[in-house]
């Protein structure tokens, strides 16, 4: 029984020492001049924001009878 006690113990703190040093990896500083390249088009999810709203565009349009990327309904704009 103490035995198991000890290991129910070991293991908590295992647990908790493994969860504070994942969380503190992810604190770390961005300096000023690391932020230019943060800001760069190259780092944005979609380098060309106005390509990227004509193509969901054209998309949606293509797709608009099966729904494309909102609800279902007839390409006429029925329900």
């Amino acid at each position: 029984m103490i035995l198991t006690q000890q290991r129910l113990i070991n293991f908590k703190k295992i647990v908790v020492l493994i969860a504070l040093l994942s969380l503190g990896g992810c604190a770390s500083n961005i300096n000023a001049w690391e932020r230019g390249r943060l800001a760069k088009t190259e780092m944005q999810f979609e380098p060309d924001p106005m390509r990227a709203a004509f193509m969901r565009h054209v998309y949606a349009s293509k797709e608009a009878s099966t729904g494309g990327s909102s609800t279902a309904g007839g390409g006429c704009g029925c329900n």
